[in-house]
């Protein structure tokens, strides 16, 4: 005489389940990270600016000391770009060349040149017509005598 055994092992087949649920949640975590997280920076020749890391460190203090700053104002409006520049006392800076251009952080777009005269004592001015609007960084070169001084700054255009 035989008797019937209770069927055993109906669990297993949803272990398998249960295990690929774990495997593809976790995946989804992690894609859902690694997307969110990128900020679209972008290092063009990582290693050679890494091999001129001191250049850079160095260049950063020397514009430190000479103290010079930069108010940026953009009229939405116009199209123009004023920049108010001053000393480390906070005078009007003047005799200097100064330059600029506006780079788009999160695209590969052609960086758009700036042709910025002296309106007055320490401000300049320039127009500016720009494919889109948005953040942007404007990255600007105050050269007087034989001092260099280099600024990026992040803006936002309406």
């Amino acid at each position: 005489m035989t008797t019937a055994l209770a069927p055993r092992g109906r669990y297993i087949p949803w272990l398998f389940v249960a295990g690929f649920a774990v495997v593809v949640g976790v995946n989804a975590i992690m894609i859902t990270f690694a997307v969110g997280s990128f900020s679209g920076l972008y290092t063009p020749k990582p290693r050679e600016r890494g091999l001129h890391y001191n250049d850079v460190v160095a260049e950063q203090k020397a514009r430190d000391a000479l103290g010079w700053r930069i108010e940026t104002a953009w009229r939405a409006d116009t199209g123009r770009l004023e920049l108010a520049v001053s000393d480390a006392a906070g005078q009007p800076l003047t005799g200097a060349r100064v330059s600029a251009e506006l780079v788009r952080p999160v695209e590969k777009r052609p960086p758009v040149g700036v042709t910025l005269a002296m309106i007055d004592a320490g401000k300049f001015a320039g127009f500016i017509e720009l494919p889109v609007r948005g953040n942007w960084d404007l990255d600007v070169v105050i050269e007087r005598g034989g001092n260099r001084f280099a600024q990026t700054r992040r803006i936002f255009l309406k």
